[in-house]
């Protein structure tokens, strides 16, 4: 005899798709561009250097929007969540963290800067694509002895190292919009 019941039964529902968790992905290009400001500190290029580390906070806006566009107010946000530890006005080496900010607010609202995509810090950013990523042990310019200045932008960039590192390992690894971003600097030319 025929089993009626599986020939009425309703259509089963189909499962339910699981959403996958994307595994982390590393981006050679944005290693290879902190690791060309660490270059530029051993080659005692502490203002070029400088420079570079100071568009980390941009860059890091803009690959996270999915125009690449970047505000005054998505970088301010940023350097809050990023920069400064906690309850921190300075660290243990002095470093202030609120003029560390107005410096990168201030390069964000030059007048050569208004651009709503930071261009030429994400084309920076591109160019260091093909570049090694060198192996470094304990970098030579962690333990100068400098002068004032020049310390205080040593500060400063390992700060915004230390805070770009944090961004793409807690946040941005994890993040698509990010990774779509670097994929599209990555093969734009």
């Amino acid at each position: 005899m025929h089993d009626q019941t599986s020939e009425h039964a309703p259509p089963r529902a189909p499962a339910a798709r699981r959403a996958t968790p994307t595994s982390p992905s590393s981006s050679r290009m944005f290693a290879s561009y902190l690791a060309g400001i660490e270059e530029l500190l051993d080659a005692q290029r502490r203002n070029a250097a400088l420079r570079e580390a100071l568009d980390l906070p941009c860059i890091a806006v803009a690959l996270a929007d999915p125009r690449l566009r970047c505000t005054v107010e998505q970088v301010k946000t940023w350097c809050e969540d990023w920069i400064r530890p906690p309850g921190a006005e300075r660290d243990a080496h002095g470093l202030d963290y609120e003029r560390l900010g107005r410096n990168i607010i201030e390069r964000v609202t030059q007048p050569t800067a208004t651009e709503a995509v930071p261009m030429r810090a994400l084309r920076r950013l591109q160019l260091r694509r093909h570049a090694r990523v060198p192996l470094y042990g304990f970098p030579a310019w962690r333990g100068q002895v400098l002068p004032p200045r020049d310390a205080e932008a040593l500060q400063m960039c390992t700060a915004l190292l230390e805070a770009a590192r944090r961004w793409y390992a807690r946040s941005a690894v994890h993040e698509a919009v990010v990774q779509e971003n670097l994929a599209r600097l990555a093969v734009l030319r």
